[in-house]
């Protein structure tokens, strides 16, 4: 099974069993509140998610491989453990850097809204 297939699939079941070994030992992980190397603190960060948020989705809207670089575009859903548990979204990309033995090397995240329309998802039950 190719990488795509893989991605595809840890995306559907996201954020459990997710496939770690597709992703070098010291990956290279950012978004707009994380920035760290390491598979281990990578699974620490899908861990916290699984354990945290009540019914995490990652909704995969387009993958592309371009050359040694994987570009994802998706919307992550999450309602979070206050008492109105409010339904948050975030829309996103992520570039996906490959190394020669095809595994990942850089996950960067980018949100398509800041951190406050983040917060502000959690004051009310508006979506973005």
């Amino acid at each position: 099974m190719d990488i795509i297939e893989i991605l595809k699939e840890d995306y559907q079941r996201f954020p459990i069993n997710q496939t770690y070994t597709i992703y070098a030992p010291d990956v290279y992980f950012q978004d707009p509140l994380n920035k760290f190397r390491g598979v281990k603190r990578y699974k620490e960060m899908i861990n916290f998610i699984q354990s945290w948020f009540l019914d995490p989705k990652m909704d995969l809207h387009n993958i592309q491989c371009l050359g040694d670089t994987i570009k994802t575009e998706w919307t992550l859903s999450w309602n979070t453990p206050l008492p109105w548990k409010p339904r948050i979204s975030i829309p996103g990309r992520s570039e996906l850097g490959l190394n020669s033995d095809g595994l990942i090397v850089s996950h960067v995240d980018y949100w398509n809204c800041s951190r406050l329309d983040v917060l502000k998802q959690h004051l009310s039950a508006e979506k973005i």
